[in-house]
């Protein structure tokens, strides 16, 4: 399951590719991350305590979104789509059942350049390495 699940989130479709973060406002970026994210993932990114181990209720704590976390091994598109659809529905839109996500959606709150801005600010706090990585994750089906 859990290869399967990595699978899901690791494949995307090239075609909203991360150039689409190129540009973009980091500064709003941070500011939505603090207001909408933070609660969650924490104000320097850092994420929950124990995040890889699921509580009573099966879902995983929120992930740190610094380097440490997993966020940058997944491309743009995917984490666009898990932040305004929600964690459940962008895995099971890739086929995905039986994983508790405890991800909201966002799509009533945030527009998509809402979310693209805070995906800027948050790939920008990433070491040049990693921020590499990402981009490959994110054209490896170019």
């Amino acid at each position: 399951m859990k290869a399967l699940l990595l699978a899901a989130l690791v494949a995307g479709s090239a075609a909203q590719a991360d150039h689409r973060l190129t540009g973009r406002d980091t500064a709003a970026g941070a500011a939505l991350y603090a207001e909408t994210c933070a609660s969650c993932h924490g104000a320097e990114l850092e994420g929950q305590p124990d995040w890889r181990s699921p509580g009573e209720d099966g879902v995983l704590p929120a992930p740190p979104h610094d380097a440490s976390g997993h966020t940058w091994h997944h491309d743009t598109p995917l984490l666009l789509e898990y932040t305004l659809k929600g964690g459940q529905a962008a895995l099971e839109a890739r086929g995905v059942t039986g994983f508790k996500s405890g991800m909201p959606a966002f799509e009533e709150t945030l527009s998509e350049d809402q979310v693209l801005d805070i995906l800027a600010f948050i790939r920008s706090t990433w070491p040049d390495r990693v921020q590499a990585a990402q981009s490959a994750r994110t054209h490896a089906s170019d």
